[in-house]
């Protein structure tokens, strides 16, 4: 293989391939994907979601980018808190976009019928198709491990950020405990794949996540990429014991 490379899963595959398998795992799942993430964390994946979306506290009036927001399920969340503020202290709608690579994931959001402040748009989060500096917050939940180039994302995120904008990442993460890690792994690989051939048909789409889970960078190493990308107050709270973690930062 000549060329950069870009992990997909326990492979290395040649950078300019990764997005096309990836859109592939994901057309395929679309349908049960928010099915298959309750089956999946026995639904705590909704307790996670209310916390970050607490955590991020929309506004009136906002900007909100859910980037790789999928299906819309996280958007939903931050719309219902934009508009209780709203009742409480008046001011504009909040504007939430959902970018997602996917037009599958999109078409499955769409269908749902979700609240009037959020719009949807196909795009890569490596080059959103927003201009700089044109939102308060980004959000980018389970998506950024199945980006092709992360710090490229992680810079982009900050490009479209104000100054002071806020940043949070939800991803799945490194376990705290050598006990909690070892049962984790042995629950990904022996059921995950299973409950989703069972589901969707589709093995190797599950089998993909748990891998590309596995190659993503820990707690740690993901905060040392956020500050190179140039975002300040970095910090993160594990979920779980570590099974997801939210990173939070501050666009200088």
């Amino acid at each position: 293989m000549t060329g950069p490379t870009a992990t997909f899963g326990f492979r290395d595959v040649d950078a300019r391939e990764k997005a096309g398998l990836v859109r592939g795992v994901f057309d395929r799942v679309a349908g049960r994907y928010d099915l298959m993430n309750d089956l999946m964390s026995a639904g705590v994946h909704r307790l996670w979601k209310d916390a970050v979306a607490a955590r991020l506290n929309p506004r009136p009036g906002e900007t909100i980018i859910d980037c790789a927001g999928g299906t819309g399920d996280m958007a939903m969340r931050f719309a219902k808190l934009a508009q209780r503020a709203r009742a409480r202290n008046g001011g504009a709608p909040a504007r939430i976009l959902v970018v997602d690579y996917n037009a599958e994931m999109i078409a499955a959001g769409r269908a749902r019928g979700l609240a009037p402040e959020i719009a949807w748009a196909v795009g890569d989060a490596q080059r959103l198709p927003l201009p700089d500096a044109s939102a308060e917050a980004y959000v980018i939940s389970f998506g950024i491990r199945n980006v092709t180039d992360v710090p490229a994302a992680l810079v982009e995120a900050r490009r479209v950020l104000k100054p002071g904008g806020r940043f949070l990442c939800l991803e799945f993460s490194r376990p705290i405990s050598e006990a909690l890690r070892a049962a984790y792994d042995a629950y990904s690989f022996k059921v995950i794949p299973e409950v989703g051939a069972r589901v969707t048909g589709d093995r190797e789409a599950y089998q993909y996540l748990v891998e590309s889970i596995r190659r993503f960078p820990d707690q740690a190493a993901f905060a040392a990429m956020m500050r190179e990308a140039g975002f300040s107050q970095v910090e993160w709270t594990n979920y779980s014991g570590g099974v997801a973690a939210l990173h939070t930062g501050r666009a200088i």
